[in-house]
């Protein structure tokens, strides 16, 4: 993989020196060193999941590009989480677009790296006590069923989730 990106790399006239692979760390050195990109170009057709949320946690504005299926749309929903759906395209045009004017920018993508710091702890995306607590809230319905026999197949839990 790590020849076939240099080639491309390459292909596309960027020095293949400049990319980096990473080797595996703990989680803390993981978070760090996301801290050193300016900006995460979410691929196409299957989003970053995980590494999405990391970047953001991480300060790292994300651009995706959100497409039809569960697997291309993970990104929108952690940005629209964190109140930043203006870094959610709908298009290839918008999506290169949008990382060119980024990238030209610096000052606009300092002010999101600061909305992201700041608002890591307040975001519904990182909120796990607001998380447990509409799962513990979901369980009640669930756990109360199956105590007067019903199974798990015989009922759904819909319960809107408070901003």
């Amino acid at each position: 993989a790590q020849s076939n990106l240099r080639a491309a790399a390459g292909s596309a006239g960027i020095d293949p020196d400049r990319l980096v692979f990473a080797e595996r760390t703990e989680l803390s050195l993981h978070l760090a060193r996301h801290r050193l990109a300016d900006l995460f170009l979410d691929t196409f057709v299957c989003n970053a999941h995980t590494t999405a949320s990391d970047a953001l946690w991480a300060g790292v504005p994300v651009i995706t590009l959100a497409g039809k299926q569960f697997a291309a749309r993970v990104a929108a929903s952690l940005l629209s989480a964190i109140g930043m759906s203006d870094l959610v395209t709908h298009s290839e045009d918008a999506y290169f677009a949008l990382a060119r004017r980024l990238s030209d920018e610096p000052e606009n993508l300092s002010a999101i790296r600061e909305k992201l710091v700041e608002g890591k702890h307040s975001a519904p995306l990182f909120d796990t006590a607001r998380f447990v607590r509409h799962l513990e809230q979901a369980y009640v319905p669930v756990h109360a069923k199956t105590c007067l026999g019903q199974a798990p197949s015989d009922f759904y839990v819909v319960s809107p989730v408070e901003a």
